[in-house]
């Protein structure tokens, strides 16, 4: 049997060109994952019947499907995770982004309901599961790729160009979404406008798929005595760090969707707000939120990580039920609430590749963090906005935030017990 060894070489020659490798790709993988979330009420109108002008069954159809793509996550986090350790990270993140790149062009061309009835529904749901099994591997080996290329005392910050690119990934998304919408008309919008994000997103992945060939590998795959890690090694062996990767994530996946993708369609439920107004609050924020990131990353590479994750969890647990209260239908208040959340939540999102990648050894690290990782934002995140359309259906919106609330509680919990890892030395 072919063996690999169970360390990692020396940090890379080139950080900050490693840097790039990982930025670029994840920043193309997640544009394609997140425009379906801002032009998910166009993609209601043609994908799902109706039986009235004014029911939300189109909406909660389309944010169901965008659930599904979660569930496919741990998949993608075990399956690519295990090729990261296994064959390296190089290898699983060329992989991801070829897969993001065919969902992407299937979403674009998914015919109509009333030209393929059943059908159609049919294909967006595969394209989404493949969307699925891409971000979860993409998070997997992304993340322990960019910490392993860290130099000494800087993995926090290089952690947070995990979320630097997503939120860039998340900005192009909606930035697009909303000059198509500002441009084009209604029936323009809903018949071909929505489909322009997903074409354009196969195109880029060509490109993240080019410049990540020329990443340089962070793991030592030469023959050596150790034996390649099995594909549940890191369940079996380490269950304690599985169930903390679990804890650590729940309250930040569901904070983190609800912030960042949900609310502008939140506010549009809850108090009337014009599309273009939710939209473009929506994009500013983001661009707020990934100029936060290093900042917090090289708070926690000097204080550490767990004060940072209080910071995020006790703050949301105290302070999302009065935010989302404060929504009044207006740009302003719905920007300002947005930019709130964003401060509490860089506690969590720009240091979370670090915290995870600290948990586990180098032989399993990608896996590792992927399966639990992915099957927690599954349960939580992606489906946060089912739940808040749920909830406004059934004429109980304000359950809500509280949901929100308890469950960053919850993971607050997890933080306080944590050991600081900050100033440790990374395992290779």
């Amino acid at each position: 049997m072919t063996e690999i060894a169970t360390h990692l070489p020396a940090p890379p020659r080139h950080p900050l060109r490693q840097l790039l490798a990982a930025s670029v790709g994840n920043a193309v993988e997640w544009y394609d994952w997140y425009a379906y979330t801002f032009l998910a009420t166009h993609i209601a109108r043609q994908v799902f019947p109706s039986g009235a002008d004014d029911s939300l069954v189109p909406l909660l159809s389309t944010f169901a499907v965008f659930a599904v793509g979660f569930f496919m996550r741990p998949v993608g986090g075990l399956l690519m995770g295990a090729i990261a350790d296994r064959r390296g990270r190089r290898t699983a993140l060329t992989v991801t982004i070829l897969l993001m790149g065919g969902s992407s062009l299937l979403v674009a061309l998914t015919p109509a309901y009333t030209a393929a009835g059943v059908l159609s529904p049919v294909v967006l749901v595969a394209a989404r599961l493949l969307q699925g099994l891409s971000v979860g591997g993409e998070f997997a080996a992304s993340t322990t790729f960019l910490v392993e290329s860290a130099g000494p005392g800087r993995r926090g910050l290089f952690s947070s160009f995990q979320y630097v690119s997503t939120t860039l990934g998340q900005l192009a998304a909606s930035g697009l979404a909303a000059l198509l919408v500002a441009v084009l008309a209604e029936d323009a919008m809903n018949g071909w406008g929505w489909r322009v994000p997903f074409l354009l997103g196969a195109v880029l992945s060509l490109a993240g798929f080019w410049i990540r060939r020329g990443a340089e590998e962070t793991l030592d795959t030469r023959p050596a005595a150790a034996p390649r890690p099995g594909l549940f090694d890191a369940l079996r062996h380490h269950p304690g760090a599985s169930l903390r990767i679990a804890g650590i994530t729940a309250g930040g996946t569901l904070a983190y969707y609800t912030w960042t993708s949900y609310l502008p369609t939140y506010a549009e439920l809850e108090t009337g707000i014009a599309k273009r107004d939710a939209l473009l609050a929506g994009t500013l924020s983001l661009a707020f939120f990934a100029l936060l990131q290093p900042i917090g990353g090289l708070l926690s590479d000097r204080f550490g990580r767990k004060p940072p994750l209080l910071f995020f969890g006790l703050g949301f647990a105290l302070l999302v039920v009065p935010l989302l209260r404060a929504l009044d239908g207006s740009f302003g208040s719905l920007l300002l609430v947005q930019c709130a959340g964003m401060v509490l939540l860089t506690g969590f999102t720009s240091i979370s590749a670090a915290v995870n990648a600290e948990v586990f050894p180098a032989r399993v690290r990608a896996a590792g963090i992927g399966f639990p990782y992915s099957l927690t934002v599954a349960l939580f995140g992606g489906t946060a906005p089912y739940i808040g359309t749920l909830l406004q259906d059934v004429g109980r919106p304000g359950l809500f935030p509280w949901y929100v609330a308890v469950l960053c509680l919850c993971s607050s919990a997890v933080y306080l017990r944590l050991p600081e890892s900050a100033h440790r030395p990374l395992d290779r």
